[in-house]
C-alpha cells in the first residue's frame, strides 16, 4: 500500500505495527533475531538503521547534485534541494 517499510511508532492509523517495526530494530541491534527472521525482513527492504538510511539517501542526492551541476556548494534556499 505505501511502498516502503518504515512505519513509525506514533502512526496513528498504524500504531500496533509501528511498535512491532521498532521491536525488530531492537532485537536485531541486540543480536536478538534469529537468521530466518533477518532474511524475511530483508527480503521486503526493510531499514534497520533509520538515521543511516536517511544519511544515505541525502549522499546520494548530494552525488546526484554534484553529477548535474559539477559541484557540492548547495544552497539552502534553492527549492530544488529541498527534501
Amino acid at each position: 500500500q505505501n511502498g516502503h517499510c518504515n512505519v513509525y511508532q506514533n502512526d496513528e492509523q498504524n500504531k500496533s505495527l509501528g511498535k512491532w517495526v521498532s521491536t525488530q530494530r531492537v532485537s536485531y541491534k541486540k543480536n536478538a533475531l534469529s537468521s530466518d527472521r533477518i532474511q524475511q525482513l530483508n527480503s521486503v527492504g526493510f531499514i534497520w538503521d533509520l538515521c543511516d538510511h536517511a544519511w544515505n539517501e541525502h549522499f546520494n542526492q548530494l552525488c546526484a547534485f554534484k553529477a548535474k551541476s559539477g559541484h557540492c556548494d548547495t544552497s539552502q534556499n534553492d527549492e530544488r534541494n529541498k527534501s
